[in-house]
């Protein structure tokens, strides 16, 4: 488990896939509304002037100097729901993200599954 508090050092870091092959830049990291515990990282992709923010469930990743590893591909991870580099996922977009990786997902009315951190 990820302690909270270090998450903020983890900006800018790389994100490697499973197999050490580097997906992006981490921009972000939403947590668990319902924990408050790490759950997704939002990473940077694309071309200089076309960036765009994918995420990834940070279930079994590990935190090592200058990256973050995931447990996922990098194609399925570059291929996961994404938003503008200065956007926000909605609500209603939250399911979609958990859909791609085959994750649970229960939220409870009105109420947001992730936060932004």
């Amino acid at each position: 488990m990820f302690k909270i508090e270090d998450i903020r050092e983890w900006r800018g870091h790389d994100v490697i896939d499973v197999d050490g092959n580097k997906i992006g830049e981490l921009e972000a990291i939403y947590v668990d509304t319902e924990t408050d515990q790490p759950s997704f990282a939002t990473v940077k992709v694309g071309l200089p002037t076309r960036y765009r923010l994918v995420f990834t469930p940070l279930t079994d990743a590990t935190v090592g100097p200058g990256h973050v590893r995931v447990a996922y591909p990098k194609k399925q991870v570059k291929d996961s729901p994404s938003i503008e580099t200065d956007g926000e996922l909605i609500a209603r977009d939250e399911e979609a993200v958990f859909a791609h990786y085959e994750l649970p997902y229960q939220a409870t009315t009105n109420q947001r599954r992730l936060a932004r951190r």
